[in-house]
């Protein structure tokens, strides 16, 4: 993408264009959020996170590498140091980040779960501001808090509904965010120099690899045969809810700019509480609703802020 297509207003863009940027972004949103459910189903045939993220990471894999493999054909190759950065940002953003939110899934709803994770643009203004040393505004505070306050509300509604360990799936969760905060922090002047596509499909076959890696080294390699069921779940949690958004998400940020792809994707959450309470039978609260609604308000309020 451009500097000048990036930064291009979003009257300048023709109205049947940017309703079909928007429904994309919207799309790969809902698909990436719904990796929640789909995690939640196979945990129902006794799987843990450690085989439910290799089984994903195997249906994706070859996509990934394909990319891969024709982007190094296309483009120059890259620094030793750009090689060494793309496989610390593959097991930061999408290995450990990943691993974090499976493990937590075990324990917290798909609602509870969505919300932390929407919190990764305030890690990023957190981490930026102790460690860069950035000023951290009024309105930026107010987003903060806002934001905070519906996490906690709705996880304080989960903890006194007894569902799972709540604690120990939220932290789990919240690490996550931090670690995908510090991927995006990190691929910043990276994705400049050498594109997104070629950052995320080297960053995800670094990823596919450790987590398959992980795999046969924690698990017995018996447990790759499984009833039919899974192996079809597995596909869709790896092609609709791994793939298909990675690149939709590229694709609406090319038409509409990365601001208002962003804004597109509030949608995630959203879709996740109504699908967990559709599929799953997780219930939906007033509270939770509130919550979500706070959320909301905080991340909307950063980004126009930004």
């Amino acid at each position: 993408m451009s500097k000048i297509a990036a930064a291009e207003p979003h009257h300048a863009i023709a109205r049947p264009a940017f309703i079909a940027g928007l429904s994309i972004a919207i799309a790969g949103a809902v698909l990436f959020s719904t990796k929640a459910i789909v995690a939640k189903l196979l945990y129902r045939y006794q799987l843990d996170a450690v085989t439910v993220i290799a089984f994903r990471m195997l249906f994706s894999l070859p996509v990934f590498a394909a990319v891969a493999f024709w982007q190094m054909r296309t483009e120059a190759p890259l620094s030793a140091a750009d090689r060494w950065r793309l496989v610390g940002l593959g097991l930061i953003g999408y290995y450990v980040s990943s691993f974090l939110d499976f493990l937590g899934l075990q324990y917290i709803t798909v609602g509870l779960e969505r919300l932390i994770l929407f919190l990764t643009p305030t890690f990023v203004l957190l981490i930026t501001a102790l460690f860069l040393k950035r000023h951290i505004g009024r309105w930026e505070w107010m987003a903060l808090a806002l934001s905070y306050c519906g996490i906690v509300l709705v996880f304080v509604h989960d903890l006194g509904e007894g569902q799972g360990d709540t604690a120990t799936g939220s932290l789990l969760v919240l690490g996550s965010a931090v670690c995908y905060a510090i991927y995006l922090l990190g691929s910043g002047e990276l994705v400049r120099r050498i594109g997104s596509l070629r950052l995320v499909s080297y960053a995800m076959c670094v990823s596919s690899v450790a987590c398959i890696a992980q795999f046969f080294v924690l698990r017995p390699a018996a447990l790759l045969i499984q009833p039919v069921e899974v192996y079809g779940l597995s596909l869709v949690n790896g092609v609709f809810c791994t793939i298909l958004p990675v690149f939709m998400t590229m694709a609406a940020v090319q038409r509409i700019g990365a601001a208002t792809a962003s804004q597109a994707g509030m949608v995630g959450p959203v879709s996740t509480l109504f699908l967990g309470a559709w599929i799953l039978g997780e219930p939906i609260t007033a509270v939770q609703l509130g919550g979500t609604g706070l959320v909301f308000a905080g991340i909307y309020l950063l980004s126009k802020k930004k």
